[in-house]
């Protein structure tokens, strides 16, 4: 199986590029996703982070009010570590168990949307790494846009992750995000045109 780690910085527009990849048909394991649902009430991850932050994290139906704890980690390095150590693993441990699945099921390419993909070191368990870039005014204003923030807290949010320039050097392929969606859209078509059309040749290799 052909695994395709897609990350990018946050506000950089991966979630637009991982729907359009789904809409021609990639199976795309969506990191963020996955978390939700292991923190979902009553889970295992969920009764740890009550454990580690304490009540105060909860909404009155007992879920995790995730705006609250974000804005707590992201003005905390050490909390966020404190957070990403519970989550990180459980969610790396389903998603190779959604990839594995995949392969019995005779999926030949597979996309891992991670946001952290590189700094957390899954960069080196996947067989390609593909880079959503956005300028960074543009992360800034999406992030204000999406979540209501402040320029200030949007800020703090960007710079809380690695320098999407920096994530530049571990790509196979750079996804341009700097333009309009119609443009985003053509680029991602191509990709992954190119992507079905490389599984469906012939494999040469072992010929005389």
């Amino acid at each position: 199986m052909r695994v395709i780690g897609l990350t990018g910085g946050i506000g950089s527009g991966k979630s637009s590029v991982s729907r359009l990849l789904k809409a021609h048909g990639a199976l795309v394991i969506d990191a963020d996703r996955i978390a939700h649902q292991l923190q979902a009430r009553g889970q295992p991850v969920w009764r740890r982070i009550v454990e580690e932050f304490g009540w105060w994290v909860l909404q009155p139906d007992g879920q995790l009010d995730r705006r609250k704890l974000g804005y707590r980690v992201f003005n905390n390095s050490e909390e966020r570590q404190r957070l990403n150590n519970i989550v990180h693993p459980a969610v790396h441990q389903e998603m190779f168990h959604q990839l594995a699945e995949a392969a019995q099921q005779g999926v030949r390419v597979a996309v891992l949307d991670v946001p952290l993909l590189i700094e957390g070191g899954l960069y080196q368990r996947v067989d390609e790494v593909w880079v959503v870039y956005a300028e960074p005014g543009q992360q800034l204003e999406r992030i204000q846009a999406r979540d209501h923030l402040s320029r200030e807290a949007a800020q703090r949010r960007v710079g809380a992750q690695m320098p999407l320039k920096d994530k530049l050097a571990y790509a196979h392929y750079v996804i341009d995000n700097t333009r309009d969606p119609e443009y985003l859209e053509k680029v991602v078509q191509q990709l992954w045109r190119k992507v079905v059309q490389d599984e469906e040749s012939p494999d040469d290799s072992g010929s005389d």
